[in-house]
């Protein structure tokens, strides 16, 4: 697991005043500045980059991680987009519409002849890739390796159903096998798996059972589209008090048994294997990064 905090990652039209303002008092870990799909017509994506270089060196989004989503590499507003704001206060970018490793490659080298160019350390700059399509799905290992940028990987439901010519049924039958699969590539290359946005933003019963599964199958944080789904974000991808003590006792009993020279630790009954204990490490380290947010 990355040392980035992302339970809730809200998207936020960049060029909309309001909606900034809004989202700077938000409880969202990550700001996702859109300048690309919901910023239209094309005049307002330069209205769109003003404002997010206005907010943030006014230090209007304190401790949230900003990391605006840049336009794809075939609208001609890529280069604008980055030029301009790979500044002091951005984390890095959110790349659309990724369909193989080349893609993030070639991102990821844009960059760093900009870091170059204005001074910034090489590997500044983040990247989360948007998984958007059927090839960008069966590609997601490849994209995950192809930059030591790639922090984590997103899902983008809504564009994958679109490509793939399926069906956003609704008990989200459909987007099953690419979640799962969008996940296990990510946590196979150490970095953080984000799942798609929830659509109907104002059935809360219906994203609870879509953040239970989106736990159940590893993900570490959602996309989100209305502030009033962070709590609920924030509750199932927060390690509970209790899991947080059990965790503690753990680490305990696992130390205590390894200094008398005991094989293994019981707790409650039950043997503490090095996954446990790898898990029980993991779980200290989430509610170290939550406490030091102070959420």
């Amino acid at each position: 697991m990355c040392n980035f905090l992302m339970r809730s990652l809200m998207f936020v039209p960049a060029h909309n005043e309001r909606l900034m303002d809004s989202a700077a008092r938000s409880q969202a870990d990550v700001l996702l500045l859109d300048i690309e799909d919901s910023v239209q017509p094309t005049e307002n994506k330069q209205v769109a980059r003003d404002k997010i270089i206005e907010h943030v060196t006014a230090g209007k989004f304190g401790k949230h991680m900003v990391f605006p989503r840049v336009n794809d590499r075939e609208s001609g507003q890529l280069l604008k987009d980055v030029h301009q704001l790979t500044i002091e206060g951005v984390c890095g970018f959110v790349y659309p519409k990724a369909k193989k490793g080349g893609d993030i490659y070639f991102f990821s080298k844009l960059l760093e002849t900009i870091e170059y160019e204005k001074g910034f350390p090489v590997g500044t700059f983040k990247i989360i890739p948007l998984i958007e399509t059927a090839a960008a799905v069966l590609n997601a290992q490849e994209i995950c390796k192809a930059s030591d940028r790639v922090i984590a990987i997103a899902y983008g439901c809504e564009d994958f159903i679109t490509d793939l010519e399926g069906i956003h049924d609704v008990e989200h039958l459909s987007l099953f096998t690419p979640r799962a699969i969008i996940a296990m590539a990510a946590r196979a290359n150490n970095v953080i798996p984000i799942d798609t946005v929830h659509i109907n933003v104002h059935d809360l019963e219906d994203l609870e059972r879509n953040l239970i599964l989106a736990r159940n199958l590893g993900f570490e944080g959602m996309l989100v589209l209305n502030p009033k789904e962070i709590p609920l974000a924030h509750q199932y991808f927060s390690p509970s008090q209790q899991q947080v003590n059990d965790a503690e006792e753990m680490l305990r009993l696992s130390s205590e048994a390894e200094k008398e020279g005991k094989g293994v630790a019981v707790m409650n009954g039950k043997f503490i294997g090095p996954p446990m204990v790898a898990t029980a490490k993991k779980i200290l380290k989430k509610s170290a990064l939550i406490n030091a947010k102070g959420l």
